[in-house]
């Protein structure tokens, strides 16, 4: 029971990592507008994600835009898409293989030895979603602030943190995490496959015979 647990806590937060590396795919805001060093107060901030730039006005109106042209962006932002397309497809890979692993699932092999193995290729999967996932989002916050503390980039065209790139953190770590739970429920191979063996041997139906004595044999027993 306390292996089944480690593995259902290790799933849910693998899940809940996978569902923000969903959200982190989509936010719009990997990068927005730095104001440090302006005196001015501007009414419009920008904002970017790997798929459209957005401008948010005072008055809460939002523009979105989405890039025209997939080889004209910045190699780091042609990466990142890729690298979170391809975290986004292991997790959902690394969901169905887990479900089939757990132990508290009936699906595929009764034995637990092959389940826990189907277990830990899921939390495999797992670790390699969250592994993209930080790759993506540091390599993306690498070149914002390089470009931000490079004098020759205007005041007024320098970005910072967004808020896609903590949200792909955690859910980086979370994924991760859960991750490495589901690897380290592995049981022992041989005690494993002993109590497997155990409890598919059917039970002996063989009895002792009763084997009648005639009653000459008794009387002669007692004489």
């Amino acid at each position: 029971m306390a292996n089944s647990g480690f593995q259902l806590l290790g799933y849910f937060l693998a899940l809940g990592g996978w569902i923000g590396i969903i959200s982190t795919t989509a936010l719009p805001q990997w990068k927005q507008s730095s104001y440090a060093g302006d005196a001015i107060i501007t009414a419009v901030g920008l904002y970017e994600g790997l798929w459209m730039s957005c401008a948010s006005q005072s008055t809460g109106q939002v523009q979105c835009k989405v890039f025209d042209s997939l080889l004209s962006l910045d190699v780091h932002i042609q990466t990142s898409r890729a690298l979170m397309v391809v975290s986004v497809l292991l997790g959902f890979l690394a969901i169905i293989i887990s479900v089939v692993g757990m132990k508290c699932t009936k699906v595929g092999d009764n034995n637990p030895v092959t389940k826990s193995r189907i277990a830990v290729s899921g939390g495999i999967l797992f670790l390699l979603a969250g592994l993209c996932t930080l790759i993506a989002v540091s390599w993306y916050a690498t070149q914002v602030s390089q470009q931000f503390f490079n004098p020759q980039t205007p005041v007024n065209a320098r970005y910072e943190f967004g808020s896609a790139l903590f949200v792909g953190w955690a859910a980086a770590s979370l994924t991760m995490l859960g991750g490495s739970f589901l690897c380290c429920s592995c049981p022992n191979e041989a005690r494993s496959g002993q109590q497997y063996y155990r409890q598919s041997q059917p039970p002996s139906a063989t009895r002792e015979p009763n084997i009648k004595i005639p009653p000459s044999i008794k009387a002669e027993q007692y004489l």
